[in-house]
């Protein structure tokens, strides 16, 4: 299923991007005290107590203005309303209900979406009375709270959270339980995904061929498993038998266009984006050759690899470069690689979706990636490979504290995980943790998969 969708809505300057930097618990969003900040959409993850969701920050809305920027904003926000699960609607104490929150409200009516009133800046009991006159707008639940401060946030966490289906909470995953041996040569049992059919989606911006992509795909020879429509608001599944392996292709290409979307193609098209990576294990990830890693391309990669999906990403419409030389895709490899460091350890393939130049090449990439997200390592091979690479550099002292690293194991997730248990946890640093990843990268086969690393208490 697809993972729970939250948009957060309101006229300029109530501090929309405010709360959506709290919720992510990290600063994203442009915050300054005048309107129209937020022309460019954001997206993140909010993780709040064990279940994760998606949060759109959107820009402020203005009804009937004929500035070009709040003419853009309108029609996104209206998108973000039509394919998201909740709504949170911002508004300010301190300015009490305006004309626009009015239409605001008015618009979110029509959605019949669920609609959680937040009244922002509320941090004195004096504003705490104020607030109270936002009960006319006819919201519940309603919330008082800071955005700044934090205060508050958790009952509108906690309320969101008990919205969300058990189907739908972002990796949500049918379990198993596995014996695996711990630091102290005990065998215990743990759960680990059962995931036997690969789900793989086509994601990416405008125009850079997945339509063009799928219809080559589907016009090799292949034994259609059957088709799978989801509602108007998912995307669309096929499952396939094919290079000797059964799995199930996720399409955004294609899809509904709704006749509001015309600029905002984009912005339709990253939320349908998400949604693909809440549902695939491994996403392929197209990118204009002529166009190259754009903000937006980066952006849509962070997020598949904060969700923990496998990348692939293909370079398509490479056929249409003119004057390629020897080394002209491996420069291109390195600048590519250079905007999403420090991930960079993927597959990308030059390709062309016209010309069926290399579409075998990703789609066995991509089933080889999925295996390496399920790849486990045995505990014992683990401790001698890595204690090994431990040896040699050791973590830095800090403060005085020479840090040991004792034990190291990989937890059972849906996603390549793993615990190093020793002294003084919270003294590693990012650049050892780093060095980590490294070597775990280039002992076993984890190419095209983010790598977690946590370090506990021995």
């Amino acid at each position: 299923m697809s993972g729970f969708t939250v948009a957060i809505v309101g006229r300029p300057n109530v501090g929309k991007s405010t709360l959506f930097n709290r919720l992510l618990e990290q600063r994203k969003s442009i915050v300054d005290d005048f309107s129209g900040v937020t022309r460019d959409r954001q997206y993140g993850l909010c993780d709040w107590n064990g279940k994760i969701f998606n949060v759109i920050d959107t820009g402020g809305f203005v009804s009937r203005s004929e500035d070009v920027f709040e003419k853009e904003i309108r029609k996104q926000v209206k998108i973000a309303i039509d394919e998201s699960d909740i709504l949170v609607f911002v508004t300010d104490v301190t300015a009490g209900i305006t004309d626009l929150d009015d239409e605001m409200a008015q618009v979110l009516r029509k959605s019949r979406k669920p609609v959680f009133l937040v009244v922002n800046k509320v941090d004195n009991s004096e504003r705490q009375l104020d607030a109270t006159e936002f009960y006319v707008l006819g919201f519940d639940p309603t919330f008082f709270l800071s955005s700044i401060s934090g205060s508050g946030t958790g009952e509108l966490l906690d309320e969101i959270t008990l919205r969300i289906p058990e189907d739908r909470v972002v990796d949500a995953v049918e379990t198993i339980i596995e014996e695996v041996e711990d630091e102290d040569g005990n065998i215990i049992q743990m759960e680990r995904e059962k995931n036997p059919i690969p789900k793989i989606a086509i994601i990416g911006q405008p125009n850079a061929g997945k339509s063009t992509l799928l219809n080559a795909l589907i016009g090799m020879e292949r034994s259609i498993v059957s088709d799978i429509a989801g509602t108007t608001r998912d995307p669309v599944h096929t499952q396939y038998n094919q290079f000797g392996k059964e799995f199930i292709l996720i399409d955004t290409a294609g899809l509904r266009k709704k006749k509001s979307v015309t600029e905002d193609l984009e912005f339709y098209s990253v939320i349908r984006a998400i949604r693909a990576m809440d549902e695939a294990d491994v996403c392929m990830l197209l990118v204009d050759a002529e166009k190259g890693m754009t903000a937006q391309d980066v952006n849509i990669f962070s997020l598949a690899s904060r969700k923990g999906k496998g990348i692939v990403v293909l370079v398509n419409k490479w056929d249409t470069l003119d004057e390629k030389e020897t080394n002209t895709a491996r420069d291109y490899e390195k600048r590519l690689k250079e905007r999403t460091a420090p991930f960079t350890d993927y597959p990308v393939i030059f390709t062309s979706a016209t010309e069926k130049l290399r579409i075998y090449q990703a789609m066995e990439k991509a089933l080889e990636v999925f295996d390496n997200r399920l790849r486990r390592v045995q505990t014992s091979h683990l401790n001698d490979i890595m204690g090994k690479e431990i040896e040699r550099f050791q973590p830095p002292i800090v403060r005085g504290h020479s840090v040991k690293v004792k034990f190291v194991m990989q937890i059972p997730t849906h996603t390549p995980a793993f615990a190093f248990y020793c002294s003084h946890p919270d003294d590693i640093k990012t650049p050892y943790r780093n060095f980590l990843d490294n070597k775990l990268r280039s002992h076993f086969n984890f190419s095209g998969v983010p790598i977690k690393i946590f370090f506990r208490k021995k």
